[in-house]
């Protein structure tokens, strides 16, 4: 009995000893970087119904990844003091709409700061009077979409790059609203293209129909540390586990830029 008790004893002390080596390198291990997601609850049911599925499938992939991922409503947070604390901040569903809030994002991002933005983040027009926003996207201005939302055949324009490594030349994205911006922001020189809306879909829509044109819905432009998603309307988005590797790739890539 005696001998079994030191045996139990030892085992204790040595499982004791491994976890206690283990702690300070995996338990404890200190965040690679951490990102704010603005989004809100008071716009268009399709773009909340998004915002309700993104930002749990981001908190999985940060605990499994191994970063911070904090949202907020508030977009008075769109300020210096809280954006200095964030390598990445995502615009889920909404955008920077007064001055404060669009000078301390550009002042974020002019010193390094990285953005993820999906569908409406990037809406412009002629009535929203920020030509650095306009510059930043790569010169795209919004000009039309297909109604209602259908899915469509996307072309991989580079699976190579880190946010779209792995997918395959062209596959099937779900439901989602498409946009079109012109002037194609593939004729920027600084901007890097990673995938584009095959001209196969085309007429795109029942209502509002896309019948022509260079549609890009995936790029970064190489002068920041940016990437636009135009995926992001209704609650089918993320069922696509293609899709979804994308989606994982984009923040990783974005976070670990720094």
């Amino acid at each position: 009995m005696k001998r079994r008790n030191q045996g139990v004893v030892k085992i204790f002390c040595c499982i004791f000893f491994i976890l206690s080596f283990a702690a300070p390198h995996s338990f404890c291990q200190k965040p690679s970087f951490r990102v704010l997601a603005f989004y809100t609850t008071t716009v268009e049911r399709d773009h909340v119904d998004f915002a309700n599925d993104i930002l749990p499938f981001y908190q999985k992939l940060a605990a499994r990844e191994n970063f911070i991922f904090d949202t907020t409503t508030n977009w008075s947070n769109l300020n210096d003091e809280v954006l200095k604390k964030y390598q990445v901040i995502v615009w889920v569903n909404e955008f920077a709409k007064n001055e404060v809030q669009r000078r301390a994002f550009e002042n974020y991002i002019n010193k390094g700061g990285g953005w993820l933005g999906f569908h409406v983040s990037a809406y412009n027009d002629k009535y929203t009077q920020w030509p650095w926003f306009v510059q930043f996207l790569g010169g795209a201005v919004f000009y039309t979409n297909n109604w209602p939302p259908l899915p469509a055949k996307l072309i991989v324009d580079d699976n190579k790059h880190p946010v779209t490594k792995g997918l395959p030349k062209t596959y099937i994205s779900p439901i989602n609203e498409w946009y079109i911006w012109k002037p194609s922001v593939r004729l920027n020189k600084d901007v890097k293209v990673l995938v584009t809306l095959d001209p196969s879909n085309y007429p795109l829509g029942k209502k509002d129909l896309i019948t022509e044109g260079d549609c890009p819905v995936v790029w970064t432009n190489t002068r920041y540390k940016m990437l636009y998603m135009n995926m992001g309307h209704g609650d089918q988005v993320l069922t696509n586990a293609l899709q979804n590797t994308l989606f994982a790739q984009a923040i990783l890539w974005l976070g670990r830029k720094h």
